[in-house]
């Protein structure tokens, strides 16, 4: 698996997620180092989690729709006459 990189926009917005959890939930400040550094270790040693979960997600949808194109087929499928 490639490392999960967020683009500088994504990084900022999320460590501005965390900034506010720790004040409004913990009553603690966390510094912009400290919540990069805290995001590093979530998408290095945490992401592969939600990522993998992601993946298993996007095989069901894809598995229920192949599903559904399967009964799609078959539904056009025309009857074949006996020959005698």
């Amino acid at each position: 698996m490639t490392k999960i990189v967020f683009k500088k926009e994504e990084k900022e917005r999320i460590v501005q997620k965390m900034q506010q959890y720790f004040n409004n939930e913990l009553n603690q400040t966390l510094g912009q180092f400290d919540a990069e550094f805290l995001l590093d270790f979530f998408s290095d040693d945490v992401g592969s989690f939600y990522y993998n979960r992601g993946l298993l997600d996007a095989q069901a949808v894809l598995h229920e729709k192949a599903e559904h194109i399967a009964d799609a087929i078959y539904a056009l499928e025309k009857p074949i006459p006996f020959s005698r």
